[in-house]
């Protein structure tokens, strides 16, 4: 009986043996918390360039086999030679702003050195200077809730003044308790300033003064600018013509670049960016020529984000610089003096990854397009004082970094510097991670994402998947530079896993309508384009077992990675929420009114883990601190509650003096149980 139970249990595994993977050890856990010394055997990886001063010269160190050598580099013909270890730059000290905040006292000197200009009870004062006494008020309607501004702004001519008065709000505050404070046993309650969808804010709107006549001008229509999430100040014309301010309109549905006429207070539009949906505030640009007679500025308003050239006096658009279904990412250098703006984009080169960066110029007439950095990959540069040559590194996750010194006038390759030697770690099993792209949820949008198979993978095995997920709409999050080692990926993926990261729709650095999806709908997550990626990836790699698909993020992912569990529980079995915003009601204005609009209303509700706590199946690991000041503790507690009303199963851990920065060995090792025992189906090891 017992030789037949032996020969049926043998027969088993070999039938199954592509399913079972060893039982997993204390040995194994201590083995991964290695991993991050990976980059010991990464040999001649990004060159990192510290360029002396003004000169074409610069030094960098690389770490070879036998070391750590100090090169310094002579751009001009590329020669190199071995030097004496140098210290790292140190960054230089940024300073403050003296009168920064809105209710500063301090004396602002007129640019002529003649007066000085100051806040005194709620109103603006001029004296002058070297005059010790007391000024004269140039307003006289300055309150304590409704003051002018301590940021005040001279004209060139010191003729003028603006500033803005501004209409304050008591900000709602957030309790948070430090349970286990250091210095005392008693918890102590803390207060922190923290607005939240559909709250108050404060109106600040432009006021102009005359300094001649001691009076006020009145700036025209300002009411019109009271609708607002953020009103700002942007300068002086440099004849001292007019001064500027931006303006976001609450909801971040139109932004505004206004001009104000110094003598008449006359308002007129530069730009004015509306959108049935979102205007991607983070990433306007804007670029003035010869003294605002002319403006570059980014807009996505052909459903792509490109460089225009407007007119000054009116904003119309007078030339269309960029052009095309790919992205600027960023503006990084106008040179007016030869006509050429220098900026990264993405998404120009068919059949490669259309997030990848690169360094182009173009001519402020629209031609001359040139791609400085043409080879298959990401790209980051640095430059000279003088900009003449640049050290291009460029990698991808599965090519290891390459460096080269290219000349700025032409593109042309001066020397190659480094090319990265990852065969040390290749010879040690390691995976190199897979760029790997497959169709969205219309069977036509390309998804991207990457797969990090463990080390000593076998195709002939089957692994569970699990993604890593971050959904927020303000970027892309997936990495596109190379990494041995990934802190929050590289510990479960060596533990059996496969895990994968995924672009889907509704992130930012593809087309409009691409990331449009998030609005007013952030439960979508990008899931249905997620889940047909996997798919697709399963099916050319039977490894990949999507019978057990985890899912795991922090903050925005940790909401994300809660929801799958609510809204496609049909696909995802396992998950763990680190200090998610579960309810965008209950996290910070200035990022969910972005993507859910303001006033707030019912999709809030529907995208919200908390009413939809009732939907979950699969097991959920909740954690989260409980002094974390960027996303409220009582999110989570919210979410908690709700579960319980609802009898649903899960776990909670809720952590001590911890804030929003969750990544220590405590909560990973529980990331990495909660896995192994719900996919793996085995009891970790004894802590």
């Amino acid at each position: 009986m017992k030789r037949f139970i032996f020969l049926f249990s043998f027969m088993s595994l070999c039938l199954t043996g592509n399913l079972v993977q060893a039982q997993l050890t204390e040995a194994d856990y201590q083995r991964i918390d290695t991993l991050l010394k990976r980059s010991e055997k990464v040999y001649a990886s990004s060159v990192k360039p510290h360029w002396t001063g003004d000169t074409h010269d610069f030094w960098y160190v690389n770490h070879e086999r036998g070391g750590d050598v100090y090169y310094e580099v002579h751009a001009g013909d590329g020669s190199k030679r071995v030097i004496p270890p140098r210290e790292e730059d140190k960054p230089a000290d940024a300073g403050e702003t003296p009168y920064g905040n809105h209710r500063d006292t301090v004396k602002i000197p007129s640019p002529d050195g003649h007066w000085q200009a100051y806040i005194k009870d709620h109103n603006v004062y001029l004296r002058p200077a070297g005059f010790e006494g007391e000024g004269v008020a140039l307003s006289y309607d300055g309150t304590e809730k409704h003051f002018y501004s301590a940021r005040l702004q001279w004209s060139p001519d010191s003729r003028k003044l603006a500033t803005l008065r501004v209409r304050d709000v008591t900000e709602r505050q957030i309790p948070l308790i430090a349970s286990s404070p250091a210095n005392q046993r008693q918890p102590i309650l803390q207060w922190r300033d923290y607005a939240k969808p559909g709250d108050p804010l404060p109106i600040a709107l432009p006021a102009l003064f005359d300094v001649t006549s001691l009076k006020q001008i009145p700036v025209d229509a300002v009411e019109n600018y009271a609708h607002q999430f953020e009103l700002r100040l942007t300068g002086w014309r440099n004849d001292s013509r007019a001064f500027t301010f931006e303006f976001n309109q609450r909801g971040h549905q139109r932004y505004v670049v206004a001009e104000v006429n110094a003598t008449t207070g006359a308002v007129h539009h530069l730009a004015d960016e509306q959108s049935d949906t979102f205007i991607h505030y983070y990433n306007l640009f804007r670029h003035d020529l010869d003294d605002g007679r002319e403006m570059l500025w980014i807009s996505e308003r052909d459903g792509w984000r490109h460089i225009y050239l407007l007119d000054g006096k009116n904003g119309q658009v007078k030339r269309q610089i960029t052009r095309g279904q790919w992205i600027v990412r960023s503006l990084d250098h106008v040179d007016t003096d030869n006509g050429l703006i220098f900026f990264y984009a993405s998404g120009f080169n068919r059949g490669e990854d259309p997030y990848n960066l690169h360094y182009c110029s173009i001519r402020f007439d629209g031609k001359g397009f040139r791609d400085l950095t043409p080879e298959d990959g990401n790209h980051r540069l640095s430059f000279s004082a003088d900009r003449q040559y640049f050290v291009d590194v460029y990698s991808r996750p599965d090519l290891p970094p390459v460096s080269l010194l290219k000349r700025t006038s032409d593109a042309s390759l001066v020397a190659a510097l480094e090319r990265c030697d990852v065969s040390d770690l290749r010879a040690e099993g390691w995976q190199m991670p897979e760029v790997f792209c497959a169709k969205g949820r219309d069977g036509i949008t390309d998804i991207w994402g990457n797969i990090h198979r463990p080390s000593h993978f076998d195709p002939q095995k089957s692994y569970p998947v699990v993604e890593f997920i971050y959904a927020g709409p303000h970027d892309s999050h997936v990495d596109k530079d190379f990494k041995p080692a990934h802190h929050l990926v590289s510990r479960l993926v060596d533990l059996g896993f496969i895990v994968v990261s995924i672009d889907g729709m509704g992130t930012a650095n593809r087309s409009k309508a691409f990331h449009d999806v998030c609005w007013k709908n952030l439960k979508d997550a990008g899931f249905p384009d997620r889940i047909p990626w996997i798919q697709a990836a399963a099916a050319r790699y039977p490894s990949m077992d999507i019978s057990k698909v985890g899912i795991y993020g922090w903050s925005a992912g940790g909401q994300n990675a809660m929801a799958a569990l609510l809204f496609h529980n049909d696909f995802y079995k396992v998950a763990v929420a680190f200090c998610g915003c579960h309810d965008n009601r209950m996290d910070k204005i200035w990022w969910n009114e972005q993507w859910m609009g303001y006033p707030v209303d019912a999709s809030y509700a529907a995208s919200s883990n908390v009413d939809n706590a009732s939907l979950l199946q699969g097991k959920l690991l909740l954690i989260n601190g409980e002094l974390d000041t960027n996303v409220d503790p009582a999110s989570t507690l919210q979410v908690v509650n709700a579960l319980i009303q609802a009898g649903k199963n899960f776990e909670q851990l809720y952590l001590p003096a911890k804030g929003h920065s969750l990544a220590g060995k405590f909560e990973l090792r529980r990331l990495n149980d909660f896995f192994v025992r719900h996919l793996k189906n085995q009891d970790p090891p004894e802590w």
